[in-house]
């Protein structure tokens, strides 16, 4: 049996490509949400496998950027990668990433990044977990703040077109302080974030600004519900994304002071999110940690030179990547710079432990204990840790 692999030609191909994904999900991809997401991923860079007449796997190549310490790179979002349970087995999954992988590696994408759906899958691939991401539920009995605050009185309900001008900014300067925060294009915020809310119910958007500038923004839902005659509705927080100090404390007291809700839920958060340090009881949040972003060391050499470094490197990396054998070698990081050298290496390691080191969330150390770096030259490790660590966790708000 042959199978054929190629970019979608056309609208209604796209459609069918998606059910690669869908299918696990339970969704068929309707007109509506296949418009939508193709205002996002170019028709052409979603690739799909043909048996015949008939789409039976997917995988879609969305153009974005993500931050890392010290600025941007371009990169690939991995994303709706999906076979169809007949043609399982088949090797098509691979196929799929081997096309992904070349084709970023010509458009001089140093990065890809994914969210992984299940996490054994993409490990193979050279893909890293980044970053650790999480979800919380407070009872609205559990919100004291450890340093009171009251409710800033400078927090307004907007509509959509006015936070399509206000909320990206804000996002940007989140990106600038952390790690890991995607891009997003004018398209993406009108049809995507600012659209239907994850969780359903009705998006709210709320900016809080400080000396009359926008300061922070949140979008959320409410769903109320009463039990007995008591409120025990929920508010679900989708972003609430702020920089300084007091927006950050004076958006969290307005929503977690909503009237007639007994739970306010919010998903995705890193595990130094600022609701840990500004609640009296932050273990009555129940936080469950899983992975998050996880990302995929293109090329080697461009990603370690994109990012910035709080003490200097000098640090002779030996990486296998069995994969992309392009990234094969021993990599002389110095500066802010990494080349080939062919002097002996201070550590050996897989790009995939490279990759999950490179937005400084995960350290060597904590690699290197499970035996996924080996450390050749004595004081390596720590001196790598000193070099890629960062003051923030990686945070990618938003699954892609």
């Amino acid at each position: 049996m042959s199978f054929e692999l190629r970019p979608c030609a056309n609208p209604e191909e796209f459609q069918s490509a998606l059910l690669g994904i869908g299918q696990y999900f339970g969704m068929e991809p309707g007109d509506e949400l296949s418009q939508q997401l193709a205002r996002l991923l170019p028709v052409e860079r979603m690739r799909a496998v043909w048996d015949g007449p008939e789409i039976v796997a997917g995988a879609g190549s969305l153009p974005l950027t993500v931050s890392v310490p010290g600025g941007e790179v371009t990169c690939s979002g991995t994303t709706v990668v999906g076979v169809s349970p007949t043609r399982r087995r088949r090797g098509l999954l691979r196929q799929l990433m081997r096309v992904e992988l070349d084709e970023a590696h010509e458009r001089d994408d140093p990065l890809a990044i994914l969210w992984a759906s299940e996490e054994p899958i993409y490990g193979r691939f050279g893909y890293g977990q980044a970053a650790y991401s999480g979800e919380v539920s407070i009872r609205k009995s559990h919100t004291a703040f450890a340093i009171p605050y009251e409710q800033a009185a400078n927090v307004s309900f907007v509509e959509a077109d006015e936070a399509l001008e206000a909320f990206p900014p804000l996002w940007k300067a989140l990106a600038r302080e952390r790690p890991g925060v995607p891009g997003r294009s004018r398209d993406w915020w009108q049809y995507r974030a600012l659209a239907a809310p994850r969780r359903g119910g009705k998006n709210r958007f709320v900016l809080l600004e400080l000396d009359g500038s926008p300061a922070a923004y949140a979008i959320y839902s409410h769903h109320p519900k009463w039990e007995t005659g008591v409120a025990s509705g929920a508010v679900v927080v989708t972003e609430a994304v702020g920089v300084e100090p007091a927006a950050i404390a004076g958006l969290w007291r307005f929503l977690l002071d909503i009237d007639w809700i007994e739970t306010i839920t919010t998903s995705l958060i890193p595990p130094d999110h600022p609701l840990f340090f500004l609640l009296v009881e932050p273990r009555r949040i129940g936080y469950r940690r899983g992975d998050g972003l996880w990302a995929r060391l293109v090329d080697v050499g461009a990603a370690l030179s994109k990012r910035t470094y709080p003490v200097e490197p000098d640090l002779v990396f030996e990486v296998r990547d069995e994969f992309c054998p392009w990234n094969e070698g021993r990599w002389h990081l110095a500066g802010e710079t990494a080349e080939r050298t062919d002097g002996p290496a201070d550590l050996a390691l897989d790009v995939s432990a490279l990759a999950s080191a490179y937005l400084g969330g995960i350290g060597f150390a904590q690699l290197a204990q499970v035996g996924r770096v080996e450390e050749l030259t004595s004081g390596a490790v720590e001196r790598a840790d000193s070099a890629f660590r960062h003051g923030l966790h990686p945070w990618c708000p938003e699954i892609f």
